[in-house]
């Protein structure tokens, strides 16, 4: 699930803290948490992305792949329960999440009210 969009990037343990972290404190980051056996993954991994581009830079979407190395330390730290989990990190920290495939309605409503804090 590549994308040639730099808004949306591929992300793992190591990688983190710079890109997600770090980088919140200039603009949300979404992180999409998933797994390539998970089908709401697989549906809804290409809503995120169009909902992302479309908003050109206004946000960001890291997506963990949690099955890769040690990705699912991080679905720990976060106490994820079930995947697709998406978390909204704003200024170092989660502001709000929300778990499962939803409509892109939803995920425009997810963001607006996470760029309103």
């Amino acid at each position: 699930m590549k994308s040639d969009n730099s808004c949306i990037f591929d992300i793992s343990l190591e990688s983190f803290e710079k890109m997600v972290i770090q980088a919140s404190h200039q603009q949300p980051i979404l992180v999409d948490l998933w797994a390539d056996w998970c089908p709401p993954c697989v549906v809804i991994a290409p809503i995120l992305e169009s909902v992302i581009s479309d908003r050109e830079g206004e946000v960001l979407l890291a997506k963990l792949e949690v099955d890769e190395g040690d990705n699912m330390k991080i679905a720990g730290r976060y106490q994820v329960r079930g995947f697709p989990t998406i978390l909204m990190i704003h200024r170092g920290e989660e502001i709000d999440r929300f778990s499962g495939a939803k409509p892109r309605q939803f995920i425009e409503q997810f963001i607006d009210g996470g760029l309103a804090t």
